[in-house]
């Protein structure tokens, strides 16, 4: 006896889709990406605060109910982080109050900044490879 192959299935692969789990929801994307434009042009143009100079937005997850987004933030000044972080609290209700209003959410995700260290630990590895590479170069 032979097995029939169901249709619209590739049988290379079974059970794949499954494997990956759900794709992931289109609006809190599309939702996310708008708060990274709209929080990179507030600090840019509106934000007064000294503390919040130098500060760039690297990305925004949001939860897919939207009740709540994760904004992660890169700081030029490594030193300065913890003003930074001060900086942003104090200013998430501005944030929110100008999100509001922007993106004509009926509810506005509850932010959650968080210092983004890869640009600081790509900067690290870097070096130590450019002193693996001087090492090795001294020696031979």
């Amino acid at each position: 006896m032979t097995r029939s192959r169901s249709r619209g299935r590739s049988s290379s692969l079974p059970g794949l889709p499954g494997l990956l789990g759900p794709s992931p929801k289109r609006r809190p994307i599309r939702v996310a990406d708008a708060i990274k434009v709209e929080i990179a042009m507030l600090l840019l143009q509106k934000v007064k605060d000294p503390r919040l100079t130098g500060v760039t937005i690297t990305q925004v997850e949001v939860t897919d109910d939207l009740s709540c987004a994760r904004i992660y933030y890169s700081v030029l000044q490594e030193e300065k982080a913890a003003d930074v972080a001060k900086g942003l609290a104090s200013a998430k209700g501005f944030f929110r109050s100008t999100l509001a209003q922007s993106l004509q959410l009926r509810v506005v995700p509850e932010l959650i900044f968080t210092h983004d260290r890869a640009a600081l630990e790509q900067q690290r590895l870097e070096q130590l490879l450019q002193e693996i590479k001087d090492e090795d170069g001294s020696s031979a």
